[in-house]
């Protein structure tokens, strides 16, 4: 927590030496000289504080765009999205960009997916082999590498209390879903969308 001008008069009245030279009351030319002095590290204190909470993204102000320079931001499914994005949708894909480890499995596409908005389940595939049920589909090889996300067809974003008032009500459309997803999924792989 910052220092106020008044914590730092006292500090400064502190570090003068005892004596009738060195006057601590209010009225006295040396404290009213002291007191400017504290005005101006008070607010330098103020300032180093802000400082400290623009280096983390999740907090950050002024320098808000930079962070977004160096992750990357705004990316194409911002623009899928509609171009603008409100700036707590800003934000967590800010924090989500700077600290998403990944992932392969499907628990980990249903979580990324419920992180934006989107209930969604995966359907994955593989060959069908001599052991397989007669009722199992008959895939060849390729869709071990093909997966399936099954989501609402009309998926309605909210409007919430982190929005401003500048932010739509409700939003439709699964565009920011499918982009996220091909943006994130393992290179070697084909998703399916299946939209119920």
């Amino acid at each position: 927590m910052a220092l106020t001008d008044s914590d730092y008069l006292r500090q400064l009245q502190a570090l003068l030496p005892p004596g009738p030279a060195w006057p601590k009351d209010d009225n006295a030319l040396l404290t009213r000289l002291l007191s400017g002095l504290s005005e101006e590290l008070a607010r330098v204190d103020g300032r180093a504080w802000q400082i400290a909470e623009e280096a983390d993204p999740r907090t950050v102000a002024e320098l808000f765009a930079d962070w977004e320079r160096v992750a990357g931001l705004p990316d194409a499914c911002a623009v899928v999205f509609g171009g603008t994005q409100t700036v707590a949708k800003r934000r967590a894909a800010l924090v989500g960009r700077l600290a998403t480890l990944g992932g392969q499995s499907p628990a980990y596409f249903i979580a990324l997916a419920a992180s934006i908005g989107y209930a969604i389940t995966i359907t994955e595939f593989r060959a069908h082999t001599v052991e397989d049920d007669v009722n199992y589909a008959l895939y060849d090889s390729a869709w071990n590498f093909a997966w399936q996300v099954n989501a609402a067809l009309n998926t309605i974003n909210e409007i919430t209390v982190d929005m401003t008032v500048e932010d739509p009500l409700a939003a439709w459309g699964n565009a920011l879903l499918e982009c996220v997803i091909n943006r994130l999924k393992p290179a070697q792989t084909t998703v399916l969308y299946s939209y119920t």
